[in-house]
């Protein structure tokens, strides 16, 4: 189907015609662009919200804590933001954590993990799985339950959490409950059909998915390593359930739906969406977007039921 009018509207608002395109536009440009966006959005009320500071391999990994409205021993979703393991912050997916904490009814923990190129691969995914490591050590502390733990992100954060996902087996690590990703990057190689038929038009370019790996990786070859593209990983077997959001209109579409009928394909169960009519971050746009809340609502109750088990 064609766009919809939501994302018709809001493609216009956020990329112009007269526009130039994202790889030619400087990260700090992009960074301070990303961070302007809808600075009038209202924030969603939740229990309560922490900033905290949690030790990495690098130093202190910023996160954010966001507590849902209800009694007992709440479950937890450690959450990784995406744009491009090069933009992005806290404050960024501010909206989808505050969305997904209440209608998920568990905590959401926000991990600011580290950028490139500054600190390039894998320096990103070594804090997410500090903050993944340090929740479940202070599960007593924070009052949640660190048996029914989590891990989901977006775009370049739904990456790595399926790399945390894949890591925390390797390394026997209690088992994950359950991984959310929403339209991921899981391959570095950029040769599906999605990538041609959506090149161009729709926000996320191809050009502008090479210039983030380029930045990302300091060597291209580092691409073929399963931790920077879980598509690259030979045995998915074992690995906790999965929810994978697609876009239509997106680059990334057949990657991330190639990773879900391999993580089914291993034994696993998973749940995997196509969104028709939408591009690229139509779920961060919720308040815009209608199928962007359908998005979160479906995520949300993916979620409860891994947590219920």
């Amino acid at each position: 189907m064609p766009l919809d009018e939501d994302s018709r509207n809001l493609l216009a608002i956020l990329a112009p015609e007269d526009a130039p395109e994202i790889h030619e536009i400087d990260i700090h440009v992009l960074r301070e662009a990303m961070e302007s966006r809808f600075p009038d959005r209202e924030r969603e009320p939740v229990a309560r919200v922490e900033d905290r500071n949690v030790a990495g391999p690098h130093g202190d990994v910023p996160v954010r804590l966001y507590w849902p409205q209800t009694e007992g021993t709440p479950p937890v979703l450690v959450y990784f933001h995406g744009g491009g393991w090069v933009l992005g912050s806290l404050e960024t997916h501010d909206a989808i954590c505050r969305a997904l904490t209440n209608a998920a009814q568990c905590m959401v923990v926000s991990v600011d993990y580290r950028l490139a190129p500054e600190h390039p691969f894998p320096c990103g995914l070594e804090d997410c799985q500090a903050a993944v490591r340090w929740v479940r050590s202070a599960a007593d502390e924070l009052g949640v339950d660190g048996e029914r733990i989590a891990v989901g992100g977006d775009s370049a954060g739904g990456n790595l959490a399926a790399v945390v996902a894949n890591c925390n087996r390797d390394e026997n690590a209690p088992p994950l409950c359950h991984q959310l990703l929403i339209y991921p990057v899981t391959d570095a190689s950029q040769m599906t059909a999605s990538y041609r038929e959506n090149a161009q038009g729709y926000l996320l370019t191809a050009l502008g998915m090479k210039m983030f790996w380029d930045l990302y990786l300091e060597e291209s070859s580092a691409g073929e390593s399963p931790l920077a593209s879980p598509c690259k990983t030979v045995n998915l077997a074992g690995l906790p359930s999965a929810t994978v959001l697609t876009a239509q209109y997106d680059p990334l579409r057949d990657e991330g739906e190639v990773y879900a009928e391999r993580l089914q394909a291993a034994g696993n169960q998973v749940a995997m969406r196509r969104w028709e009519g939408v591009f690229h971050g139509f779920v961060g746009f919720a308040d815009r977007v209608a199928k962007g809340q359908e998005a979160i609502l479906f995520s949300a109750q993916r979620l409860r039921a891994s947590f219920d088990g």
